[in-house]
């Protein structure tokens, strides 16, 4: 009889432990879609060079957290059933305690996640933020409220930015943004700059943001290499019309990029925007502080 109930009792625990597995392998055996494989987030490895690189990081980190998870519950919930208090018993189990092996297992893997996350992190961070020397080439976004100026440096034209404005069915007129322009397959460095307040360059599908901070010169270093038209915005709450801070990039090929430069310089935007436009007109090192 002892033996009977010891066989029913060790076949439920194996039922109740098959059922995690049994959900794991069936998600596995389903297959995973395309925005599966790259963590649900926006555009594709090919769209810059180092989009790619935070994919691989943000997925990655995803199937790690996700293991930890199914492990964690299961454990949970196979303490719960097969140490569930039963018909007839009464009073509480036997208690564990002061157990070492345990406690040093469940502070030493915490440690060697955060470890590890914090130097792949690192790793991917100085990567994308390494400085191009020879930019092929260079672009100053200046921020205001609520729009943006482009200056191609090395042309010597710029492009004026006005805030996003409505069609009368109460879209956005996208052909009125203001639009950054850039070569496919050339090194690009973008000099970010802000005329009043905080302000964030964020190119969604670049999957990566930089802030804008008045006095402070930032920079972004990538290689568009994929042609298209990409949506960006203000990812900094700036004031009452941050949403309509809107923008587009078009990815072309180097001739088209050098045509577009043509018709600016055609059409009169040759120069640069410099500070002249800038709200904060006392900062340090542009000559009109209380300092100098």
């Amino acid at each position: 009889m002892f033996f009977e109930r010891s066989q029913v009792r060790s076949n439920r625990r194996i039922r109740w432990a098959a059922i995690p597995i049994a959900l794991v392998t069936m998600l596995v055996l389903a297959g995973c879609t395309q925005d599966q494989l790259q963590g649900y987030l926006p555009g594709d490895p090919e769209t810059t060079s180092n989009t790619s690189r935070v994919i691989g990081l943000w997925v990655t980190s995803w199937i790690v957290l996700l293991i930890v998870g199914v492990i964690t519950w299961g454990l949970i919930i196979w303490t719960a059933v097969v140490y569930r208090r039963r018909r007839g018993q009464t009073g509480l189990p036997v208690q564990l305690r002061y157990n070492m092996p345990i406690e040093i297992f469940y502070t030493i893997v915490p440690l060697i996640l955060v470890i590890g996350f914090f130097a792949f992190t690192a790793r991917d961070q100085a990567a994308i933020e390494r400085v191009e020397v020879n930019p092929d080439v260079s672009i100053e976004v200046v921020g205001k409220r609520w729009a943006w100026d482009f200056n191609y440096i090395d042309e010597n034209v710029y492009s004026p930015g006005v805030q996003a404005d409505f069609n009368p069915d109460g879209t956005i007129n996208v052909d009125s943004l203001p639009q950054l322009v850039l070569p496919v397959d050339k090194k690009v460095e973008i000099k970010i700059e802000s005329r009043d307040v905080i302000h964030s360059f964020w190119v969604v599908d670049f999957l990566y943001k930089k802030d804008m901070v008045p006095g402070k010169s930032n920079y972004m270093y990538f290689i568009p290499t994929k042609e298209g038209t990409y949506q960006g915005k203000c990812a900094e709450l700036c004031g009452e019309y941050h949403s309509l801070m809107l923008f587009t990039v078009k990815v072309v090929s180097e001739t088209e990029y050098e045509d577009y430069i043509d018709g600016q310089r055609a059409a009169g935007y040759e120069g640069q925007l410099g500070i002249d436009y800038n709200v904060n007109q006392n900062l340090p090192g542009n000559g009109s502080s209380d300092e100098e």
